[in-house]
């Protein structure tokens, strides 16, 4: 039998867990600069508040970046298996694109950085 207090205790717990989880997302921003590497060297850097596309065209493979919205994502890569495009946009200082088989890096830099673990 579900009483009074039951749904007033559920309702208070959702509550808490959206005002929790609200407070966690609103305090994330954005980064600010795109950093390609290629070979892990420095190839360019880019602002991601213009909307762009840019082509890396470097050692014999081409791929394709382009800057929209505040978002980067790889639009083509002459790779075989495409995790590169298939990875979508991303916009935060966590988050990252690769294409492993032409050695292409791009990164987000700027903002506020999150961190799994900080040791002594």
């Amino acid at each position: 039998m579900i009483r009074k207090a039951d749904i007033i205790l559920a309702v208070c717990l959702i509550a808490a867990g959206l005002a929790v989880s609200y407070a966690f997302s609103a305090g994330q921003e954005t980064g600010q600069m795109a950093v390609i590497s290629v070979g892990g060297r420095e190839y360019a850097s880019y602002s991601l508040l213009e909307d762009q596309v840019s082509t890396i065209d470097q050692n014999g493979h081409i791929n394709k970046i382009t800057i929209k919205g505040g978002h980067i994502s790889m639009t083509f890569s002459d790779c075989a298996n495409q995790n590169c495009v298939r990875q979508g946009e991303i916009s935060d200082p966590s988050q990252s694109i690769v294409c492993l088989p032409n050695k292409v890096v791009v990164e987000i830099q700027g903002g506020s950085e999150e961190f799994d673990a900080i040791t002594k």
